[in-house]
């Protein structure tokens, strides 16, 4: 809750000096942005490990391999550095880097989980 409500006081500052930097030329606001998100990643990191953390005993827990649970945790930070970074894009005007870079996002999503999907076909291949 503590981490949340210090993302949110930084998120709205900067979303506040961004727009008053824009009134003045708009060139620094990018950059403010950016140094926003970084500080907010900082902030994320003590979190994202909890989370790690549980990842690894839930998949201790039931006795899965690893293979299965990687490619989900891998997918979910894809989505959010894409959907982070197209946004990121869009500010500052580039909507078509935005798409590029999601579509991107979307590409490497399905690679990355083409081993759970092997495992799926040689699990459904063994019952057939």
């Amino acid at each position: 809750m503590d981490t949340v409500l210090r993302l949110a006081a930084l998120c709205l500052l900067g979303a506040l000096l961004a727009v008053l930097l824009r009134r003045g030329g708009g060139e620094l606001a990018l950059l403010l942005v950016l140094a926003v998100c970084g500080v907010a990643v900082a902030l994320l990191l003590e979190p994202l490990g909890q989370l790690r953390d549980f990842w690894e005993e839930a998949s201790a827990w039931g006795q899965l391999p690893e293979q299965l649970f990687q490619p989900l945790l891998k997918t979910v930070c894809i989505a959010l550095i894409c959907r982070t970074g197209s946004d990121l894009c869009r500010d500052a005007g580039e909507g078509a880097l935005a798409s590029v870079l999601e579509t991107a996002g979307a590409v490497v999503a399905i690679v990355v989980s083409l081993p759970l999907f092997r495992a799926v076909w040689d699990l459904l291949e063994s019952l057939l």
